[in-house]
């Protein structure tokens, strides 16, 4: 049996309990958390044929934010998925906050380890303010149109072809992320080719990374729609991202 079809769908406002939907949301966050803080303070080359492929660590593991997006979407509804990145927004804006304030804070000059260390977490965990800013407005834009997308191109084609929407979701929203993060990030300090080229070249590597990862999306939705007993269909749903309503 076909993962759209284990069960019948659920209607819009349904307020069933779900044995999996927060431990998604602890994962989703998670990974969020990680590819933000961990992975923009490494830039990574790989030499291919004479050829340089030169992006930040950061881009191959935030892809699986888009899966944990996809899944969620398609088990639970546009409306829940908005409530989990809602989530992952506020703990970027607090995980920046508190970057910020643990920077700023003064160094026990007594400790020579404090004092050692105080320059690797300005380094690490003190991205520019064109950076922050860049990544927080990607994230948000980015997840919500990859979310509406798979929603209502689940409503086209009647729970069919799962893969259409998954790829074709993460398309757009990759798209809007790619080219929101990096010109607020980096125009101006970046030539137009080099950002052309960086914003095509993570674009295309985050959508493959959702075509290679199409099977076992499958599998997870398939668990969980047979576990949850549900497959949302978000007709007549309220798209409105500044909702918080389920």
């Amino acid at each position: 049996m076909s993962a759209e079809s284990i069960t019948p769908p659920a209607a819009a406002g349904s307020h069933a309990p779900y044995r999996y939907y927060d431990l998604i949301m602890a994962a989703f966050v998670t990974v969020l958390l990680c590819s933000n803080l961990i992975g923009p303070g490494k830039s990574c080359r790989i030499d291919i044929g004479g050829q340089a492929l030169v992006f930040g660590a950061g881009n191959i593991f935030f892809p699986i934010s888009y899966l944990f997006d996809d899944v969620l979407t398609e088990v639970y509804g546009y409306a829940r998925s908005r409530r989990v990145i809602w989530a992952g927004f506020g703990a970027m804006v607090f995980a920046t906050i508190m970057s910020m304030v643990i920077i700023r804070l003064p160094v026990d000059a007594q400790e020579p380890f404090s004092v050692k260390l105080q320059p690797a977490i300005e380094l690490v965990f003190g991205n520019g303010v064109r950076i922050v800013l860049g990544s927080l407005l990607a994230f948000w834009a980015g997840d919500f149109v990859n979310s509406y997308v798979l929603a209502k191109m689940k409503i086209w084609t009647g729970g069919k072809w799962l893969w259409t929407r998954t790829i074709g979701s993460t398309i757009a929203g990759e798209g809007v992320d790619s080219l929101v993060f990096y010109p607020t990030a980096f125009a101006g300090l970046w030539t137009t080719h080099t950002l052309v080229s960086v914003i095509a070249f993570n674009w295309i590597f985050k959508v493959l990374v959702e075509v290679v990862a199409t099977p076992f999306t499958y599998r997870v939705v398939a668990f969980l729609k047979a576990k949850e007993g549900v497959d949302f269909y978000d007709r007549g749903t309220d798209f409105n991202p500044f909702s918080l309503e389920a």
